[in-house]
């Protein structure tokens, strides 16, 4: 159980508590990984699927997740050691908590540097913007970005310790504030965007493009990935639902703020989709390009349409205040952790754990420079992973599916006589189906998430 002050800290409102869950949810998972995952499996298809996906087993995940922390007032660990002491559960499951504790860390590490890059990109937009850019130019740029240890990082550790200053401030002080801030900002940025689009090259393209579905193009890969792009923008098993909800007063909710934040993330990826597609397809470049697409592609496109500079300082700002609410939400956690194990106040555990967490970052981080040619598994087969690849691949594909189906399993089953219509909120025929899902359904398409992810 936290401690006393832990306790006591509580959100403002319901509201408060859905736009800051929803501000650490909605990070580069959406603004900058779903526009190229959904480019490159089958677009419109993707979309339905995803949304579906979202709403279907997110939604039940996100109120399991919630209802244990909301019951336990604590960090992931003393939450979930508090619904094992009252299921009479084995002390195995607490790799959910410790799962919910090593992703946002470890996370946080490698996180920290895209975040970096993206601040980079916004100061250079604002300085002299990408006037003159062609191909080479851009690929220049970027490649003497991730070439600069020194570079890359101060601007992961000014990134980190930023984040850390917030978490510092508290709950209401420092997280809502921030995340109140993102989300207004957020909806006005891409808003604008889309207007901006629609006056000067227009959206049809990219309406078809998004939202006429081509079912033979998706597939089951595309449909896998749908899915594990469902469960990685609505952060499920990272840590933050569980830790956010520990500051749920006891009638808040549960089912609104999922459907709240489901519904907030699907039209965040759609408003994202008509901000970066139009001028993606007017200038006949690839949807698919991957991470590409956004620090190498789009600065030649700013380069080259009207207005592109001041369209380059919204968009590149967009991405950054995304990644730093993320970061918020990912850092938290941990020093909700540290608060309970520790007789220490906010700054220093924050302050602190951003700088272990930085330290942990500099092999991913010197990855793009001076350990380049260091792969760390080669002897097992990864002759070309790297240190940051290797961190990746370890948590996208094993640590939080892993966490996401451990999750369901321990709600689904191990707590039935603790989770009931009362802690989820949910009516006798919703809370049927709701168990339905989080017992069979969710636990059956993440281990086959999973499968494909290794296979």
């Amino acid at each position: 159980m936290a401690d006393g002050s832990r306790v006591n800290e509580q959100w403002s409102s319901r509201l408060s508590f859905i736009y800051s869950i929803g501000a650490a949810a909605i990070g580069l998972g959406t603004l900058w990984r779903f526009p190229y995952v959904a480019g490159a499996n089958g677009g419109g298809a993707f979309v339905i699927l995803y949304a579906l996906f979202v709403v279907a087993i997110c939604v039940p995940l996100m109120i399991a997740e919630m209802a244990i922390g909301r019951r336990g007032h604590g960090s992931v660990i003393a939450s979930v050691d508090a619904a094992i002491a009252a299921s009479g559960g084995s002390r195995g499951w607490r790799a959910v908590g410790l799962l919910g504790l090593l992703i946002p860390f470890f996370g946080l590490s490698y996180y920290s540097i895209v975040a970096g890059w993206a601040i980079d990109y916004s100061i250079l937009s604002v300085a002299q913007g990408f006037s003159g850019f062609d191909a080479e130019r851009s690929r220049a740029a970027f490649g003497a970005l991730a070439a600069s240890p020194v570079r890359g990082g101060l601007l992961q550790l000014g990134f980190i310790m930023a984040t850390a200053a917030v978490v510092a401030l508290g709950v209401q002080r420092g997280i809502e504030t921030v995340s109140r801030i993102k989300m207004i900002a957020l909806f006005a940025i891409l808003i604008g965007l889309v207007i901006y689009n629609a006056v000067t090259i227009g959206l049809m393209p990219s309406a078809v493009f998004l939202l006429k579905p081509d079912f033979a193009a998706l597939g089951a890969t595309g449909a896998l990935t749908a899915l594990g792009q469902a469960l990685f923008s609505t952060a499920i098993g990272a840590g933050v639902l569980m830790t956010y909800s520990a500051y749920l007063p006891a009638n808040a909710s549960l089912p609104r703020s999922s459907f709240a934040l489901s519904g907030g993330v699907i039209v965040v990826a759609l408003l994202t989709g008509f901000a970066i597609f139009p001028a993606v397809l007017a200038y006949g470049l690839k949807p698919a390009e991957g991470p590409n697409l956004i620090f190498v592609t789009l600065p030649v496109v700013f380069g080259q349409m009207a207005g592109g500079r001041i369209i380059a300082i919204f968009f590149f700002g967009l991405i950054a205040l995304g990644a730093f609410t993320t970061a918020v939400g990912m850092l938290e956690p941990v020093v909700a952790r540290l608060r309970e194990t520790m007789k220490l106040g906010r700054a220093p555990l924050a302050i602190g754990a951003g700088l272990a967490i930085w330290l942990i970052g500099l092999p991913s981080l010197l990855s793009f420079n001076i350990l380049s040619d260091f792969h760390p598994l080669a002897a097992f087969g990864a002759e070309s992973q790297t240190a940051f690849d290797l961190l990746d691949f370890t948590i996208a594909n094993l640590m939080l599916p892993a966490s996401a189906l451990m999750l369901a399993l321990f709600v689904g089953w191990r707590c039935r006589t603790i989770v009931g219509p009362g802690e989820t909120g949910l009516g006798p025929r919703g809370f049927r189906l709701w168990g339905l899902v989080v017992r069979y359904v969710a636990p059956l398409a993440i281990f086959g998430l999973a499968i494909h992810l290794l296979s």
